[in-house]
């Protein structure tokens, strides 16, 4: 899965399109029609982002926007909403949500600024430390080296170590293929369609030892992409 969103929506043909959209897209959903449930999923549930209908019955998203940002401040959250006028998008934004998608809207355009949002709730991940102790080795990135466990060190690319590094900052959850590419290519000519990544993956876990190793400090995750190893 590429991330579990939550969408509190009391229309319940909306809620059940956005879910399909965002299932079929690959992410794990759970959903709310009300203001009260709503407002506890937010606040009590593990979940990367929240997608919130502003009027719905027992109260107003922007209550719930606000509950979030005392308890939650990190938790990206994308408001769904009818409300098109200019004060209502400012009040949305000045609450602190992340983005405001007005009713109706297409599928491809909702999974683009949930996409948007998730990227750059990803690079504000707090800084990595310049040497990490990984599961098998010691990496410091600030002179793009590998200390293995039997003393032996191994010079990393600048691409290798970037590899590194973004699954450290993410270390709490699977980085999409798609993701890594935009990070480490910088939206550059490398095709998606040639595995770019995979090939990086491969490459830097033979360096690092071979494939048991590699392996266990860069795992697989079938379909979506990769996350660091925890020993």
């Amino acid at each position: 899965m590429r991330g579990h969103l939550l969408v509190v929506e009391d229309d319940h043909a909306i809620r059940t399109g956005v879910v399909a959209i965002l299932e079929l897209a690959g992410f794990r959903v759970s959903e709310a029609a009300d203001f009260p449930t709503g407002r506890r999923a937010a606040l009590g549930m593990d979940v990367d982002l929240v997608l919130l209908d502003l009027v719905m019955p027992g109260g107003d998203g922007l209550d719930i926007l606000a509950a979030l940002r005392q308890q939650r401040p990190a938790l990206p959250v994308i408001i769904l909403t009818a409300r098109g006028a200019e004060q209502d998008r400012v009040r949305g934004l000045k609450g602190g949500a992340d983005d405001y998608v007005v009713k109706p809207f297409g599928g491809d355009e909702l999974l683009a600024r949930v996409e948007a949002v998730l990227r750059r709730a990803g690079a504000k991940a707090a800084p990595t430390p310049a040497l990490l102790q990984l599961p098998g080795l010691e990496l410091d990135l600030g002179r793009r080296s590998a200390r293995l466990a039997d003393g032996a060190t191994v010079e990393l690319t600048e691409q290798e170590a970037g590899l590194l590094r973004l699954l450290a900052e993410r270390r709490e959850r699977v980085v999409p293929r798609e993701e890594l590419h935009s990070l480490l290519w910088k939206g550059g000519s490398v095709d998606l369609g040639s595995r770019a990544v995979d090939m990086l993956v491969a490459r830097l876990r033979d360096k690092l030892g071979g494939a048991a190793l590699g392996a266990r400090l860069i795992v697989t995750v079938r379909g979506i992409g990769y996350r660091l190893g925890t020993d």
